[in-house]
């Protein structure tokens, strides 16, 4: 028998949205513990915008908006298709189920969101893909103060808007600052920023709204949260996991977990040696991503070590990026939706559909280096009027920063075949591209990769450009081009688990005591993204899921 220094009901690794079933496990009586293993709170969660990709969700009936677990499932079926049983049939029909009930758990828990109307989910009104919302079926959190959690304040990490409180969906229409409908989103946030510094308020909106929100919740709850203690291994007894050892202080804390443990630990986007082992050969890097400084695969080595099997450790939630100046990568999204942008590899050839969803731009990055060479990095096109119109990265329309012109890094020529010239680029084949690519600009029709036809591509163009969205032509001089390297903002592939969020083995038979959510595991979207937040949510449910059965006791069906 093990000598136990600490015991508790459910033990959750990890305190990003996986915190969801922590939540969940103690309001349904249990003792919870949560460790994270880093000196800050939320994990990548508090650096994303916090939204949350729920079919069917309670927020969306209240508003009368149509949805269906049918139309949920198609959705599923022709985007994602046969992705094996990370997106089995129960998965997803447990993901969906459970997330409406989750939703109205997190309100009765306190927590409050609202609808992202309009961030359409990102294959709706895409060729072959079915039951898609164009008005979206994501929400996100209301932003909340972060006085009232005290001295847990400051143990929460930084979010990805630090100077303006600004919701995720309100971040594509204030890009278009120079019209009356981004003046008018501009206007709101910056008095919602303003008054908030007048009250002395520390509003923080995104995912640190989410994790902030969590952990007011679970202080409530008087639920123990220990910072800066690694899971180091688990324990066993028999075929269950009872237990682990967790490193705290410097000292090996053996955590027994009567119910079981949870494993909401991330992926390993900062391993480098794990990059490389499942990358099958392919260029990658931890320069290249977004994720949080702990991402480093570490729960998902030791239950591998336990016989878990895994799925897609090929996979990640892509991100097309550029290296500022200083090293650091950022993220390319709106940038490439706007009219006046494309993107070509080192022939000057476009290869797809710039305005895609970020996880299968990443995808088409590699596959095209994969197949023709020459697309790692590619490069993104824009001219004067794209510059002039709309935000790049975080310099507002009209405004480059000096820095990235002398850098090197934001490359600038009055003609194309200079610029072609800076970047390595093939002169005559970005000149036949460019020619091609406003033709198509005039015509509003492209022929080529049907850009702009997608509800979600629309939502992140120009809605007062004519005749498309997202086309315009590259005409205007100067010409601006940056490299776009396959980034991320986390890994997708991890441990197997069945609808109940139960580690599976190698037998496809559940790992007793064992659970998983969120990065650390093989994705229910399999190898696309559905909808803002599809991550973020799909953490959050298998966590609500898993306390739920746990809850039951030892041996549960």
């Amino acid at each position: 028998m093990t000598d136990w220094d600490y015991t508790t009901d459910f033990l959750v690794v990890g305190s990003g949205a996986g915190v969801v079933g922590a939540l969940r496990a103690r309001a349904l009586g249990r003792e919870v513990l949560v460790v994270e293993k880093t000196d800050q709170v939320g994990g990548s969660t508090c650096m994303s915008g916090g939204v949350m990709w729920l079919p069917d969700n309670p927020l969306m009936r209240r508003a009368g908006i149509s949805d269906s677990i049918d139309a949920a499932l198609r959705y599923f079926d022709t985007v994602v298709g046969d992705a094996g049983p990370a997106s089995s049939d129960a998965r997803r029909l447990a993901y969906i189920e459970a997330g409406s009930e989750m939703v109205e758990f997190l309100e009765s828990e306190g927590l409050q969101f609202q609808r992202c109307d309009g961030y359409s989910d990102y294959y709706s009104g895409v060729r072959g893909c079915e039951g898609g919302s164009a008005r979206g079926r994501s929400i996100e959190p209301k932003v909340f103060d972060k006085r009232k959690l005290g001295t847990w304040r400051d143990k929460i990490r930084p979010g990805f808007a630090v100077d303006m409180v600004v919701y995720t969906a309100e971040a594509a229409p204030m890009s278009l600052m120079r019209t009356r409908i981004g003046l008018a989103v501009l206007t709101r946030v910056g008095w919602r920023t303003v008054l908030g510094r007048i009250r002395r308020q520390q509003l923080v909106a995104n995912g640190a709204a989410l994790i902030a929100r969590l952990l007011d919740a679970l202080l409530r709850r008087q639920v123990p949260v220990w910072r800066e203690s690694a899971l180091a291994d688990l324990v066993v007894e028999g075929d269950r996991v009872v237990g682990a050892v967790i490193h705290r202080d410097g000292v090996a804390v053996r955590v027994r977990a009567r119910a079981g443990i949870l494993l909401a630990a991330g992926g390993f986007a900062r391993n480098e040696t794990m990059r490389k082992e499942y990358s099958g050969g392919r260029p990658t890097g931890t320069e290249w991503t977004s994720a949080n400084p702990g991402d480093t695969g570490d729960a998902i080595q030791i239950a591998m070590a336990l016989g878990a099997a895994t799925d897609m450790l090929d996979e990640a939630w892509w991100m097309p990026s550029w290296i500022m100046p200083d090293g650091t990568p950022g993220m390319c999204l709106s940038e490439r939706c706007k009219p006046g942008s494309l993107i070509v590899d080192a022939q000057g050839r476009r290869y797809f559909n710039e305005a895609c969803s970020y996880q299968e731009a990443g995808q088409q990055i590699y596959a095209r280096h994969q197949e023709c060479g020459g697309a790692i990095p590619s490069w993104l096109i824009i001219d004067a009027r794209h510059r002039g119109h709309y935000p790049f990265g975080m310099a507002p329309a009209g405004w480059t920063p000096k820095q990235m012109i002398t850098s090197g890094v934001l490359k600038r020529s009055d003609t194309l075949e200079d610029l072609a010239r800076q970047c390595g680029i093939d002169a005559d084949g970005l000149l036949e591209t460019v020619g091609r690519f406003n033709r198509f600009a005039e015509t509003g029709v492209d022929e080529d990769f049907h850009r702009g036809e997608g509800d979600h591509e629309r939502f992140y163009g120009d809605r007062t450009h004519q005749p498309n969205a997202c086309l315009g032509p590259i005409s205007k001089a100067p010409f601006y081009a940056i490299a776009l390297y396959p980034g991320d903002i986390g890994t997708s592939g991890g441990l197997l688990c069945d609808e109940f969020a139960r580690v599976l083995n190698a037998e496809g038979q559940p790992i007793d005591g064992l659970y998983a959510t969120g990065n650390c595991t093989a994705s229910v979207m399999g190898r696309k993204y559905l909808g803002a937040g599809a991550s973020i949510a799909a953490s959050a449910v298998f966590g609500f899921v898993a306390a739920n059965h746990a809850s039951l006791g030892p041996g549960a069906p």
